[in-house]
């Protein structure tokens, strides 16, 4: 994930977290705040040291990147997204993980519509 598109510094975060909308399954919980002026999509991860040990956490963390990576041609640019990990992510495969993300991002319409053929 570039620099642009990360949601990094604590200010933001808590601005997010005052201002936006957020959305939960057993497995993540998704805030999201849109931004008009923006041209891409920003997210920010977040996994706490409850759920496991560091390697752990950052494997939760590269799992949750690379299925952004993945979806990024179809999440709509002008959202700033956070993503929150719970306890039974630590148990979840990459494919598990994208699946519980893109229910939370399709239960929001943070997706572009697909046309229909």
């Amino acid at each position: 994930m570039k620099k642009r598109n990360r949601v990094k510094s604590n200010q933001e975060f808590q601005y997010i977290f005052k201002h936006g909308k957020s959305f939960a399954n057993r497995q993540l919980v998704i805030y999201y705040l849109e931004k008009a002026e923006q041209k891409h999509f920003r997210i920010g991860l977040s996994v706490g040291t409850k759920i496991g040990n560091a390697v752990t956490r950052n494997q939760i963390k590269r799992y949750l990147r690379q299925a952004f990576h993945e979806l990024e041609t179809e999440i709509k640019p002008t959202y700033d997204i956070i993503i929150i990990a719970r306890q039974p992510a630590k148990n979840m495969g990459f494919h598990d993980i994208k699946k519980s993300l893109v229910h939370l991002l399709k239960k929001k319409h943070l997706l572009k519509s697909r046309s229909k053929k």
